[in-house]
């Protein structure tokens, strides 16, 4: 069972993907990807302050680094298109523009070790960045394994991204949802992930 530990006083709920069969983007997926840019163009999404407020409980200006939720809601409301990546990745962008939650995801297969853990970067830790340079994380909050950090709530990495061969995965909500957000997002890996789901071990901060 995945476990997620954490060294920070912040509540977060992980959950584990299994039986994954993740595809190319979907077209049948075209109806949530317009409710996803509609409630966010119209302002009807979750309240943007939380994920903000929680980098700012750690000294980080969210208008310097932005959570990936308020990134993405930003990219829709100047009118870009909405970004199609796989059947799973494209359920996790949705549900966090319209939560305005970050979301993690992090392919379990290419962990290393036997939990992630929830804390902040060390001086001089980075990582490859999906699609981009390193990803400085000194001082900042951060998932990592027995490697070394491979995500935070601003961008994940290479190392451990979610391509069409992940069957087995991590999803973490940076911030606390209600129960009926967590069905909503359950219904949505096993329609579009084709996945199982359940709860990950989150030991409380010690």
């Amino acid at each position: 069972m995945l476990t997620i530990r954490s060294e920070l006083d912040i509540e977060v709920l992980a959950l584990e993907l299994h039986e994954l069969e993740v595809t190319e983007p979907r077209e049948d997926f075209e109806l949530e990807v317009a409710r996803a840019t509609q409630a966010a163009r119209s302002g009807d999404v979750g309240d943007t302050g939380r994920a903000r407020a929680l980098y700012r409980r750690f000294g980080i200006d969210p208008t310097r680094v932005r959570p990936s939720s308020d990134a993405l809601l930003r990219r829709l409301k100047k009118g870009e298109q909405f970004p199609r990546v796989n059947s799973l990745v494209d359920v996790a962008n949705s549900m966090s523009v319209q939560l305005q939650v970050p979301v993690g995801l992090y392919d379990l297969e290419k962990i290393s070790g036997e939990e992630l853990v929830l804390r902040l970067g060390n001086e001089g830790e980075s990582y490859t960045g999906i699609g981009k340079e390193r990803v400085n994380v000194a001082g900042r909050i951060c998932i990592a394994d027995a490697i070394g950090p491979c995500g935070n709530p601003s961008s994940d990495s290479a190392r451990t991204m979610i391509t069409t061969d992940t069957e087995h995965a991590a999803w973490i909500y940076f911030l606390p949802v209600t129960d009926e957000e967590v069905d909503r997002t359950a219904e949505l890996i096993a329609v579009f992930g084709r996945g199982l789901v359940r709860m990950a071990a989150t030991p409380a901060a010690q």
